[in-house]
């Protein structure tokens, strides 16, 4: 196993979740860094003695607060690519993202992919055990996405993804603009601007069964505002990003 992959988990009060994510990851092969905003719950504990454990393989960031899930993995991807990784995956802590999936996400990076997003929206890939108002809400937030931004990905808020470190670098993800799962909004925007070779993999997610979801309706409206006012100026010619400078003048 290339010792250059690492998989990037971002927690807040993960314990009963953690080790056990850490150890599937691991069966895989792959390198974990596990960024902690300072969960009170113990979980950076538990992510220390996993380090402890594996030091060559498995790495903790501490983080003082919890800032959002956008400047977590942005911390994250800055380490990892410090370290050496090339090729970097973001996954959560809950198993929604199956860690089995992760060596498809990295053959299709070696396949020439730039981003590798684990999707629910392709064929072959879908969702277990969610209401239908659940799966409607999802559907239609992703449906508005790619219409408003002008884009073909099928699932723009999916959060199992693996990015080259030069695609990281394009990207410039410390520069976005949502903290919360908007981030995810904007990453793969930014990726279609740039015109990097997007792959959709077909995944299953699934619902946690342990701890509690970080996903409340003040995120969820960040990120419908932020991608309607990405729409509207992209509409007009007024994007605030661009693959080719840091940022584009607001006014």
């Amino acid at each position: 196993m290339p010792a250059d992959r690492l998989v990037v988990i971002p927690t807040y009060n993960e314990i009963e979740n953690l080790e056990l994510i850490v150890r599937a990851v691991r069966e895989h092969g792959y390198k974990v860094l596990v960024v902690d905003d300072g969960s009170p719950d113990g979980t950076g504990d538990v992510a220390d003695s996993l380090a402890a454990e594996e030091p060559d393989f498995v790495s903790v960031l501490h983080r003082d607060e919890k800032r959002g899930l956008g400047p977590a993995y942005s911390a994250g991807f800055e380490k990892g690519i410090a370290a050496g990784a090339t090729v970097l995956c973001e996954m959560d802590a809950d198993f929604s993202h199956d860690p089995a999936s992760l060596p498809a996400l990295m053959t299709a990076i070696d396949n020439g992919a730039d981003v590798a997003i684990g999707s629910r929206y392709v064929a072959g890939g879908g969702v277990d055990n969610w209401p239908w108002h659940r799966r409607a809400l999802s559907q239609f937030g992703n449906r508005y996405a790619g219409f408003m931004l002008g884009t073909p990905i099928k699932d723009m808020t999916a959060g199992f993804r693996a990015f080259t470190a030069a695609a990281l670098d394009r990207l410039q993800p410390a520069s976005c603009d949502a903290a919360g799962y908007g981030f995810q909004v904007e990453m793969a925007w930014r990726a279609h601007l740039a015109g990097l070779n997007v792959v959709e993999v077909p995944i299953t997610f699934r619902d946690r069964v342990r701890g509690e979801s970080k996903m409340v309706t003040k995120i969820a409206i960040e990120a419908m505002l932020l991608v309607t006012r990405w729409g509207l100026g992209r509409l007009v010619g007024r994007l605030p990003w661009s693959p080719d400078a840091d940022r584009l003048p607001t006014s």
